[in-house]
């Protein structure tokens, strides 16, 4: 029991220390307007990275099966989508 109650005392001065690091640290970084700036500039810059690298995948992948479904001749299917890849091919 003794240990128990020592364990909780224990337990609730660290995670009082660790809640005033954390708030101590997330002040800090707050006062630090060129390192919020530079975090924000560097996160815009891999999301925008990020979703041109997968809408180049995505076009990718879309483009290979539509020419994929083209060369099968569906009868409806295939004309509509032979049409679609010459706009594209044409385009180029």
């Amino acid at each position: 029991m003794i240990f128990l109650k020592k364990a909780k005392i224990v337990t609730s001065k660290t995670s009082r220390i660790i809640a005033w690091a954390v708030l101590r640290d997330y002040l800090y970084y707050l006062s630090d307007t060129k390192s919020i700036i530079k975090n924000n500039f560097l996160a815009g810059l891999a999301k925008g990275l990020g979703s041109a690298i997968g809408f180049l995948v995505l076009s990718a992948v879309i483009i290979y099966c539509v020419t994929q479904l083209a060369s099968r001749n569906l009868p409806i299917i295939g004309d509509i989508l032979q049409e679609i890849v010459n706009m594209i091919r044409y385009r180029r």
